[in-house]
């Protein structure tokens, strides 16, 4: 239905509001979540500078210190004041906008927030982008506090919050925009595209004109690549699809050792802190989140291919050892510096070893960097903006086009579209078919059972039986015992010439199709194709207790208003 000006007008005004002020406050929240995690990486001396001005002799002992008692105070904040004992990040957020759920409590968000903080800055091995998605889901959720008077607020403002994280940690708002489309809300409606985009702009005028925050990286390239490169870019593209599988694949083998072992979770960091002192003495470029490993990375010419290898090893299993056993933060930076140490090894040991002349070690990195990154998300459009926004050149941009379409077609096929997706598949909530089918098999219907069908004991006359039936104005009857347990039913067909004195117990009871409390509205409708009846009993399955009916039409409403509610949130202007 179109509005009239006036309406227009001020729907223009209320989105712009919104975007603007969670986009102002969530920008100046990540600039302090930044600025605070460098404050204690130099304090704590994790960072390279602060490292450099310690003698060797207290080195070892500052770093196993640091790492060990700050895994114990993030596992401690994790277990007392995070309503899941476990780190808050992008699944929660996907899980709450998809499903117009509840998200966890604000204590709960900004204590695992806090525990991001000190993950990065005692030198734990995640990365922030994660955590800032989260902390972009708080100020989204505290702006729906707000009275905006208008439809999904609540998913604008979260949306909005998101945008305006990335696109200030990444100083790229244009990849921050479909970020938050593509892997938080999964659509492109008109009304979530307008506010998320003033959000996203001013994510980058606070981190560029207030603060000048630098990119994550400046490159100049401006050589040119020849043909055979590009055939190169896409074998390039298929190793890192397999190396991303190996990541995700070996995070969920970390968090289920994790789980295994029987000590209290609050220590587990504690001992990921350890043994990750222990690698860092011999190899300090696994400290941290790398930012200075990924641009020296990225410029080549600095690491030896036998280096290169050895920090990826090393960077690959520490990461993946601080995620498994409690540290909290993301994986999206993890899997940038991984990409970028593979893509920069590949150009030393392929290219270099193939061509007399080549573009050069900085373009395979950064096709690296988004090839193992994209899969991981699930975000292969923001991972290609991403690489246009850092670069500014139309050359690299096309080869990473390559390398990020093999490596997802990769991934995709061995593992899943990302790791997100299967986390929140392991949950029971199950993206790979679509977000109908995902928000239809998370509504049971349960939630629907009614009293159309009258309720019978065994032990009643079959004269009740056809009272009840002529009360209801019904063809089916069902029975159950003196517990309420579920026996099966009684049609009006089998009543034909029996005496009304004969007792339900002696005419053979129909079971039929029947639903449980797990029963989804998805699965129930696969389960009614061809389904002839008034209604179909629902039970518990633990205790076999009748809990109603549900009418076929009652479905079928249930069904279609799932289907036009997500229908309205996609298509509503």
């Amino acid at each position: 239905m179109k509005s009239g000006p006036q309406q227009t007008l001020k729907s223009i005004a209320v989105l712009a509001t919104l975007g603007l002020v969670v986009g102002l406050s969530t920008a100046f929240a990540t600039i302090g979540f930044v600025e605070l995690v460098g404050y204690l990486n130099d304090v704590l001396y994790i960072s390279a500078a602060s490292r450099a001005q310690v003698e060797n002799d207290h080195l070892w002992l500052i770093t196993i210190a640091v790492l060990s008692i700050g895994g114990l105070v993030v596992g401690l904040t994790l277990q007392y004041c995070v309503e899941q004992t476990e780190p808050i990040g992008p699944p929660e957020t996907i899980y709450a906008v998809q499903l117009h759920e509840r998200l966890p409590s604000p204590v709960s968000g900004v204590s695992s927030t806090i525990a991001s903080i000190l993950s990065l800055g005692c030198g734990a091995s995640v990365g922030q982008y994660g955590p800032l998605v989260y902390l972009g889901t708080l100020v989204g959720q505290l702006a729906n506090r707000f009275s905006f008077r208008l439809p999904d607020v609540r998913s604008i403002a979260i949306a909005c919050g998101v945008a305006a994280a990335i696109s200030t940690a990444f100083n790229a708002p244009i990849a921050a925009l479909i970020f938050t489309h593509e892997v938080i809300l999964r659509h492109y409606s008109l009304r979530m595209f307008s506010a998320v985009t003033v959000a996203s702009a001013c994510g980058y005028l606070v981190a560029n004109v207030i603060f000048e925050h630098p990119p994550l990286f400046l490159i100049d390239f401006e050589g040119s690549f020849r043909g055979v490169e590009f055939f190169l870019f896409g074998l390039e593209g298929i190793a890192c699809g397999a190396l991303a599988v190996l990541f995700m694949k070996l995070l969920q083998h970390s968090a289920r050792l994790s789980r295994r072992l029987r000590i209290p979770a609050a220590l587990k960091p504690m001992i990921a802190g350890f043994l990750v002192s222990l690698v860092a003495l011999q190899i300090p470029e696994v400290l941290g989140a790398g930012q200075e490993v990924f641009r020296q990375a990225t410029l080549g010419g600095i690491y030896s291919a036998d280096s290169l290898l050895l920090i990826l090893i090393a960077k690959l299993l520490v990461t993946v050892l601080c995620i498994g056993f409690g540290f909290a933060g993301g994986v999206i930076f993890p899997a940038l510096l991984i990409g970028v140490l593979f893509g920069a090894l590949f150009a030393l040991l392929v290219p270099d070893l193939l061509l007399d002349d080549y573009s050069g070690a900085t373009a395979y990195a950064i096709c690296g960097m988004v090839a193992v990154m994209s899969p991981v998300i699930g975000a292969p459009m923001t991972a290609l903006l991403l690489v246009f926004e850092l670069t500014r050149s139309y050359e690299i941009t096309v080869a990473a086009m390559l390398a990020i379409v093999f490596a997802n077609l990769m991934a995709h096929n061995w593992y899943g579209r990302s790791l997100y997706d299967r986390q929140l598949a392991e949950s029971g909530f199950d993206l790979s078919m679509g977000r109908e089918r995902a928000y239809l098999m998370h509504h049971k219907v349960v939630e629907h059972v009614t009293d159309s069908l009258p309720v019978v004991q065994h032990t009643a006359s079959l004269a009740e039986l056809r009272a009840q039936m002529n009360t209801h104005s019904t063809a089916s009857v069902v029975i159950v015992d003196s517990d309420r347990r579920f026996l099966g039913l009684v049609f009006q067909n089998q009543l034909y010439e029996l005496d009304d004195n004969i007792g339900v117990s002696s005419i053979e009871l129909q079971t039929g199709i029947e639903f449980n409390q797990y029963t989804s509205i998805w699965e129930a409708m696969e389960t009614m194709r061809g389904y002839i009846g008034v209604a179909i009993a629902v039970v518990d399955s633990e205790n076999g207790r009748y809990l109603g009916s549900i009418p076929e039409a009652v479905v079928i409403n249930a069904y279609l208003d799932a289907a036009q509610e997500l229908r309205r949130e996609e298509y509503e202007v």
